[in-house]
């Protein structure tokens, strides 16, 4: 391939990924005595086709050794919440449903990903968290709506 067409994709994958989200604050909630504390982290990101909606995620993360140095699976337990920031109008052409975040939590086969579905009938978005396993899949979940209102 041409290094003009590596360009492209490279550029298209870039715009298409899912948001990326701002860490708030975390609090831990166990002290460890060896490597990091567990903690509940907040997160907030924007949804990267509708601007006017930002949404939050808390996330257990695991501490200890294994934490610290990024090798802890953790934990699929999250909450979500999404909320319109200002005025907006449901933008035109927005698919279905598309995946507006993923983050690891873990080295290799886990993750936390929030889909964006779309209720033209009511003009709600739903999002849909869910934690993702390539081994065992998983049935954690959270739901948060917004109803965009000019």
């Amino acid at each position: 391939m041409s290094a003009r067409i590596l360009t492209i994709l490279a550029l298209a994958i870039l715009f298409a990924a899912p948001a990326q989200a701002e860490e708030l604050d975390c609090l831990t909630t166990e002290w460890k005595l060896l490597g990091a504390n567990h903690k509940v982290c907040v997160y907030a990101f924007d949804d990267p086709d509708v601007p006017c909606v930002t949404c939050y995620l808390s996330q257990a993360r695991k501490g200890g050794v294994s934490g610290a140095v990024g090798l802890a699976e953790d934990p699929s337990e999250f909450s979500l919440e999404c909320v319109q920031t200002r005025p907006c109008d449901m933008p035109d052409k927005l698919p279905k449903s598309r995946k507006v975040f993923s983050e690891g939590t873990s080295l290799l086969f886990k993750d936390t990903a929030i889909t964006r579905i779309v209720d033209p009938k009511r003009k709600t978005l739903v999002y849909l968290a869910i934690s993702r396993k390539v081994i065992d899949g998983s049935p954690k979940n959270a739901i948060s709506t917004v109803v965009l209102r000019p």
